[in-house]
C-alpha cells in the first residue's frame, strides 16, 4: 500500500500561523476528513479522495479551508464523530486499547479546552493504576464531560458509568474534602 508521510514541516505549510495546539487539532480534523487510518500517514487514496471532497488541489486552497475545518469542532455531532475517530486513529493498531500516555495526549488535544475538569481528570490519570483506556471508557469520558457539571452535583453513583469515572468522582470528592 502506497503511503505519503506527512512530516511536521509539511503540516506546518498547511496550518502556517497557527499555534502548536491549534495546528494539531486542525491536523486531526483534516485526518478525519481524509478518513486516514494511521497517524502520521495518509495513503495516496485517502489524500486524493479527501482533497477532492474538500475541493482542494493545492496548499493555498487547503489553507483557505482551515476555518471550515476548525468550525467542525463547534458542531456537537461533528465533534463527537471527530472525538470517536481520534481513538482509533491514535491507538496502536495491534492493540484493542489505547496506552495511557497516548490517551492523555489525545484527551488534552480534544477535550483540554472544552472540559473544565480536564486538568483534574489528567491529574487523576497521572496517579491512577490505569495503563490503558478502552473504547467504552473513551466514549464515556466525552459523555461525562458533556453532562456532569464541574461540582459533580448531578453525578449519579448508580449510573452506568465505567469504573474509571466512578473512581475519578471519588478521587475528586476526596481532593475537595482535603482542601476544605
Amino acid at each position: 500500500m502506497e503511503r505519503i508521510l506527512v512530516i511536521p514541516q509539511q503540516s506546518m505549510l498547511i496550518v502556517k500561523g497557527s499555534s502548536a495546539q491549534s495546528e494539531k487539532i486542525v491536523m486531526l480534523v483534516l485526518a478525519w476528513k481524509l478518513e486516514a487510518k494511521a497517524m502520521g500517514f495518509f495513503t495516496l487514496a485517502e489524500f486524493l479522495k479527501g482533497m477532492t471532497e474538500l475541493q482542494c488541489d493545492n496548499i493555498g486552497k487547503v489553507q483557505q479551508k482551515l476555518d471550515y475545518l476548525k468550525s467542525l469542532l463547534e458542531d456537537p455531532i461533528h465533534f463527537k464523530n471527530i472525538y470517536r475517530y481520534a481513538y482509533d486513529f491514535a491507538r496502536d493498531k495491534n492493540q484493542r486499547s489505547m496506552d495511557i500516555d497516548t490517551a492523555k495526549a489525545m484527551l488534552a488535544l480534544v477535550l483540554g479546552k472544552h472540559w473544565s475538569l480536564f486538568g483534574n481528570f489528567n491529574q487523576f490519570l497521572e496517579q491512577s493504576k490505569y495503563k490503558v483506556i478502552n473504547k467504552d471508557q473513551w466514549c464515556n469520558i466525552l459523555e461525562f464531560s458533556r453532562t456532569i457539571v464541574a461540582d459533580l452535583s448531578n453525578y449519579d453513583e448508580d449510573g452506568a458509568w465505567p469504573v474509571l469515572l466512578d473512581e475519578f468522582v471519588e478521587w475528586m470528592r476526596d481532593q475537595r474534602g482535603r482542601r476544605s
